[in-house]
């Protein structure tokens, strides 16, 4: 059955449609991920697809009845307050609806009603709407999920509007699993999660016995959850029956065929010019009119011919090439019984780590074990700790957080650009474009900029600067996966030293020399 249906899906913003005739179907119990670059599209069409943008031309179709969850990747705070349990028991009102109904028929019914068939047949179908919703396990699924996401009692009695934008991502997701709709559309739910959530989320996913259309540029996450993926690319949507690793054989061979079949066409194109030019040469020599036909004949077969495109072979690649200065001392960074405390929590307690110089590190632990404390501390932005962090004289920092802020956000790109670059701005123009800030893009301010745009100018900036100590704070949220493979190449070839946290393990995995775990 089929649960979504687009057809010819069009969608403009500004001078070209983003999407440009999408059309693909979305089974029951399917799940597929959305993937391509940056502003290719994807949360465009999770948003159509909840209502929440109209598309320009086309249709749409969701299966009559199905409920639909829909994870978006910010949310704002609540105009009341209220507490993360309250927050997410709102997901219990459908159920308390159909309770008090059930329980207004059973008083019908045990008055001996005249019309005791009808008021049988609606409770039956009420009862059975109850149980396909899952009503009966509420308070086991309430349990399964908060114990999944780690919400223990403290979490649970924090005030919903003081936590932060990933915590409350988080709230969210499970606030729509535990409607579990008929449809889920996720908007990269892997953002803000440990590995041992993640790890518990992939596997909540493969038994969900709903329909998912998901976004995300976790590798593993999509080879382990997903069954179809659909690559969105200039607007236009090509459709794989695999996981990613199968997208990427599958992308590959039929690119190359692609290429083989323009190829050809290429040959024959030549072919026939030539012809063309023998038969009017011959033509012209023995003042015969039927070689003038023939070569008219083959100039029109080529005019009606239908090009291919000529398709890239090379992947797309980003100019970043992070230089590291002179290098520094071998003790690049020591810390000795470092202890820590906030809000009379105890995060770190004689903590003890050394980072030598060419070492690329992953610092590991689970969400609020003080991983994005411990870089502010190393950063020299919290003060507020005993023992001993010592930095060597020769190392020079450069950092990308978690959440980047830029101190004047209404200042655009280009200005923002040039207080660090030594050039023209013509220069400067040509730099930034190579990071695909192109045009009239450069006078984007900042406070407008996405994640992945805000990354990738901190990454130009980065490039100007000669570091030998890179801190990454989560660096490939927000990054496509072919930006992500790009950073990974170069962050292996960097000859400095890298302290990194990051939940995507692929990158992880392939990056990390050494494993710190708090």
């Amino acid at each position: 059955m089929i649960e979504i249906g687009l057809n010819n899906i069009k969608k403009n913003f500004g001078l070209k449609n983003i999407l440009d005739g999408v059309s693909f179907e979305v089974k029951t119990g399917e799940r597929v991920s959305l993937i391509g670059e940056n502003g290719s599209g994807k949360s465009t069409i999770l948003k159509i697809i909840n209502g929440d943008e109209k598309e320009d031309f086309g249709r749409i179709s969701i299966r009559k009845g199905a409920s639909i969850g829909f994870l978006k990747q910010i949310y704002d705070k609540q105009q009341k307050d209220e507490i993360v349990e309250s927050y997410l028991k709102r997901s219990f009102d459908e159920f308390t609806s159909i309770e008090n109904n059930l329980k207004k028929l059973e008083l019908l019914m045990a008055d001996n009603n005249k019309d005791l068939d009808k008021i049988l047949l609606k409770y039956g179908k009420l009862q059975e709407r109850y149980t396909a919703l899952g009503g009966y396990e509420l308070e086991e699924s309430f349990k399964k999920i908060c114990s999944g996401f780690n919400f223990d009692r403290d979490f649970l009695n924090k005030e919903y509007n003081s936590l932060s934008g990933g915590e409350k991502t988080i709230v969210n997701l499970a606030a729509i699993l535990l409607k579990n709709p008929n449809i889920l559309l996720l908007d990269e739910p892997t953002n803000h999660l440990d590995i041992e959530t993640l790890e518990w989320l992939e596997e909540f996913l493969v038994s969900y016995k709903g329909t998912i259309l998901l976004i995300s540029h976790d590798r593993y996450f999509l080879d382990k959850v997903t069954t179809k993926t659909i690559l969105l690319e200039k607007g236009k949507e090509k459709i794989y029956f695999g996981n990613y690793s199968y997208f990427l054989k599958e992308d590959e061979r039929r690119t190359l065929a692609e290429f083989e079949i323009y190829k050809n066409q290429q040959k024959q194109i030549i072919k026939m010019k030539e012809s063309i030019k023998k038969l009017r040469s011959f033509g012209q020599l023995e003042q015969n009119e039927s070689f003038f036909k023939r070569a008219k004949c083959i100039e029109k077969r080529l005019e009606k011919l239908e090009l291919v495109d000529k398709v890239s072979i090379e992947k797309r690649k980003l100019p970043i090439n992070i230089n590291a200065s002179k290098r520094s001392g071998n003790d690049v960074l020591v810390i000795k019984n470092l202890s820590k405390t906030y809000e009379g929590n105890k995060i770190f307690n004689n903590l003890n780590l050394e980072i030598h110089y060419g070492e690329k590190v992953q610092l590991k632990g689970k969400n609020g074990s003080g991983k994005s404390t411990l870089i502010k501390i190393i950063l020299g932005e919290d003060n507020d700790f005993s023992g001993e962090v010592k930095i060597n004289y020769s190392a020079k920092i450069g950092y990308i957080p978690q959440e980047i802020k830029f101190k004047n956000e209404k200042e655009n790109i280009l200005n923002y650009f040039l207080k660090d670059y030594v050039g023209s701005e013509t220069e400067a123009r040509t730099f930034l474009a190579k990071y695909m800030f192109y045009g009239e893009i450069v006078f984007k301010k900042l406070e407008n900029l996405s994640g992945g745009e805000r990354v990738r100018l901190l990454l130009a900036k980065l490039v100007l600067k000669e570091t030998n100590f890179l801190i990454l704070d989560e660096p490939t949220n927000h990054l496509d996966i072919s930006t992500r493979e790009i950073l990974e190449e170069t962050l292996e070839n960097y000859k400095g030293t890298i302290l990194f946290v990051s939940h995507d393990r692929y990158f992880s995995n392939k990056l990390a020399t050494r494993e710190i775990k708090i």
